[in-house]
């Protein structure tokens, strides 16, 4: 039963996020949205919305460490494995509105949640903050698209002398409900297969809190991980990209604002969270920049290269749980570890883009 509810799960998974996709895909046409946009904002939004949840009903059932955890930890997630699986899959090519703005948006929120937890607690005025923002945010995120869209609109009816073909009112209302219907497969997908996951571990002896650690951190995160692969295989790779930095945005803005916000008290920080894993976060969206500013695209190699540090940073979350006299060094290993291979990444990266660079001028003068 447990297996069977496990596979159902994730077929019901796969089958949300490519209705999710295609909805959205068709919707941004309509509405005169970038698909990066759409990305940015509705897909990852939804998807998120299991991490709203389950940090929602763990601040104000009194777990305010699990609604922390459950940000930070999809945030890396997020990065490391989402990404770097989808790069493994098809090669990823940033986008310019996401070098210039949402990656060092998203790089900038990480700083900020580790200077608002340095007094022990995200409180409701902090809360106040970070749901503004987001409010702020998927404003200037659409004004921006349409202002954008508008401009290619004029330049085909200039050059070609007809408008783009109005989409009809029954076509969008019919992929409203197809994504609608997305994100509830994608919930309730992610729900079946976290259960079924925890009924195995438990099953076969593995401690609660490394269940905690994994698995459900893991599980709430599962949206975007099928939605960025099936963006990926089908090609939309603006969805695919734009899906995971929007997520960690909405994750920092919008779960744990929303979630600070509600509770009478905020959101305590532990030592430990404070110590070593907002710090993680931090360093992780520290390591996208050489690869998305040097390259303007994420390669197989750099999504193994993410693959690598994710399964690192897991094996060290384990470790720390089965034996706690780690956990004092674990924040020093990690950023030891991060901060090495970000810069064998920014130089191996940096000689890419020269070769690119020669090999461009010497087809130039060839020509």
């Amino acid at each position: 039963m447990v297996t069977l509810m496990l596979m159902f799960g994730l077929l019901v998974l796969t089958l949300g996020a490519e209705l999710l996709v295609r909805s959205a895909t068709k919707l941004a046409s309509a509405a005169g949205i970038s698909p990066l946009v759409i990305g940015l904002t509705v897909v990852a939004f939804g998807t998120s919305a299991p991490e709203l949840v389950v940090s929602l009903q763990s601040t104000l059932s009194g777990q305010p460490d699990v609604a922390l955890g459950n940000v930070v930890g999809s945030n890396i997630l997020n990065i490391l494995f989402i990404l770097g699986i989808s790069a493994v899959i098809v090669p990823l090519v940033v986008s310019q509105q996401l070098i210039r703005f949402d990656v060092p948006l998203m790089v900038g929120l990480s700083v900020l949640v580790l200077l608002l937890a340095l007094d022990g607690q995200i409180g409701r005025l902090d809360g106040l903050l970070l749901t503004a923002g987001l409010i702020s945010y998927n404003f200037w995120a659409v004004w921006k698209s349409r202002q954008e869209q508008a401009v290619v609109r004029a330049e085909y009816e200039a050059n070609l002398g007809v408008a783009e073909k109005a989409s009809d009112l029954r076509g969008i209302l019919l992929n409203l409900a197809l994504l609608i219907a997305g994100l509830a497969l994608l919930v309730l997908g992610s729900r079946w297969f976290v259960e079924a996951v925890t009924t195995i571990a438990r099953s076969l002896g593995v401690s609660e809190l490394v269940i905690g650690l994994t698995v459900v951190a893991a599980g709430t995160s599962l949206p975007e991980v099928a939605t960025s692969i099936m963006a990926a295989i089908r090609g939309e790779r603006d969805i695919a990209v734009g899906n995971v930095v929007g997520s960690n945005i909405f994750n920092i803005l919008g779960v744990l604002g929303i979630s600070s916000l509600v509770s009478a008290n905020g959101i305590g920080i532990s030592e430990t969270a404070l110590r070593l894993d907002i710090p993680v976060m931090v360093a992780v969206a520290f390591a996208c920049l050489p690869i998305f500013f040097t390259g303007h695209m994420i390669s197989r190699w750099e999504g193994s290269l993410f693959l690598g540090y994710y399964f690192a940073y897991t094996a060290y979350l384990i470790t720390a749980a089965t034996i706690p006299s780690m956990t004092r060094t674990f924040g020093i290993v990690m950023l030891g570890f991060v901060i090495p291979l970000t810069i064998i990444t920014l130089a191996i990266t940096v000689v890419r883009t020269i070769r690119q660079h020669d090999h461009s001028e010497k087809d130039s003068q060839s020509s």
